[in-house]
Parts: C-alpha cells; sequence; structure tokens
C-alpha cells in the first residue's frame, strides 16, 4: 500500500481559526488569515476543538493518493459520504497483461489457503482473459474480477470528515486493509496541523470506548489536551 498527500489547503490550523474568527471579529477574512498572531490561532483551535464546533474544520481539506489497495477495501472507503473520490476504472483499464491482487495475510501464513486463494484468482483473470479476447467488452467482462484486485484510488476530505474517518477507521476492531490506510493518512495530515489532529483517532484516544459490548478490550492510550 502506497499513500501520498497530495496537497492540502495552506497553513490549515491557520485557515480554520480564521474562519472561526470571523464570526466575532469586525474585520474581514483575508485581513484576519494575515495578522492573526499564533498564540491567539492556538486560543481559537482550543476552543474549538473542546467545545466541538467542527462547522470550520471544513474549510480545509486534503487530497491523497492511494496505490496498491484492494477493490474490497475501496467499497469500503466509499461509504464515506462526505469525501470525494476517482478510481481506476475497471470498465475502460484493461488488465491484459494480468491482474496485481492484494492477499490477506491470514491466507498467506496459510500455504494451502494460499494456493487456493492463488488458483481461484488465476482462473477468475483467465476467463477474463477469454471474454475480453471473444470480444466482450471489459465493461463486462470485469464482473468475474475478484475483491482482490488491485485498484488505486484519490481521495479528497475535509478536516471534520477526517476526524470521523480516522475515530471509525483507526479502531483495533476496522478491517485490517482500511484500518492500515487510516493510520498512514493520520501520520501525514497530523504534522500539517498538530493541534487539530493531536488526539485524532479511535474513540479510546479520548476517553471511553465507543463499541460497547463489542469493544477490542485494548484501548489505545489516552491522548492529553492542554
Amino acid at each position: 500500500m502506497q499513500v501520498e498527500l497530495l496537497y492540502h489547503t495552506p497553513d490549515p490550523e491557520r485557515a480554520i481559526a480564521t474562519a472561526a474568527r470571523l464570526c466575532y471579529a469586525p474585520v474581514g477574512a483575508s485581513e484576519l488569515m494575515e495578522t492573526m498572531p499564533p498564540e491567539r490561532i492556538q486560543s481559537v483551535l482550543s476552543t474549538i476543538m473542546k467545545s466541538g464546533h467542527f462547522s470550520t474544520l471544513e474549510h480545509v481539506s486534503y487530497t491523497f493518493a492511494i496505490d496498491g489497495v484492494s477493490r474490497a477495501m475501496t467499497h469500503q472507503l466509499v461509504r464515506h459520504r462526505l469525501a470525494s473520490f476517482n478510481q481506476q476504472s475497471q470498465r475502460y483499464v484493461k488488465f491484459k497483461d494480468g491482474l496485481n491482487t492484494i492477499k490477506p495475510a491470514s491466507v498467506a501464513e496459510n500455504e494451502e489457503a494460499s494456493a487456493l486463494f492463488d488458483e481461484a484468482v488465476d482462473a477468475a483473470v483467465e476467463a477474463y482473459q477469454k471474454l475480453l479476447d471473444a470480444g466482450v467488452p471489459a465493461e463486462d467482462a470485469r464482473y468475474l474480477l475478484p475483491n482482490a484486485a488491485e485498484t488505486k484510488i484519490v481521495v479528497t476530505m475535509n478536516v471534520r470528515e477526517l476526524l470521523h474517518f480516522f475515530e471509525l477507521r483507526c479502531c483495533n476492531r476496522a478491517q485490517w486493509e482500511i484500518r492500515e490506510l487510516a493510520h498512514k493518512m493520520l501520520e501525514l495530515v497530523r504534522p500539517t496541523a498538530p493541534y487539530v489532529f493531536f488526539d485524532a483517532g479511535p474513540s479510546c484516544v479520548r476517553g471511553a470506548c465507543s463499541e460497547g459490548k463489542m469493544t477490542c478490550g485494548r484501548p489505545y492510550p489516552k491522548a492529553v489536551r492542554s
């Protein structure tokens, strides 16, 4: 899995603080953006994060390039509706030179299971190629391709949605592949807005586990915001 932060709103924490401060300031946003001192930005961010007034977080967005993941994972990812997605198309891209797949560790570590997995994938890809050779459109031949098929996707989320995404997908109970993705994304965004993303992650980072009786019983260390 390769995850790259392509770009994000410049000076994210200043942008968020500007949007929040504008509600109570006699001057415009452009002046606030240029003149607000760092200590005031910190104070505004503290109020936002502690009070839960998260609408201001929607003014900052991040765009990621994600490669080497499975279609099984992206089917989960696109359920996060407050985001934008563009994915490599199986309708227009023909995999005539073979299909890369993602194999779960639980399969790869079991010799018999791994062989069964490879056999099933090879059979599906062989049939897919025969359909293409027979003149079947790629958009129809792709019906044979497995969830394990490797794909690429570009994702854009605002900060509010990112925090929600991290809460759900960094959790130990999340499916392993999307959990790995969430942690990689968090590693990339945290340095750009350290105060905002300070305690980003599953609910147990900030307090009690939200999973109730489904809790994993292995909470992350709690973060303490100053």
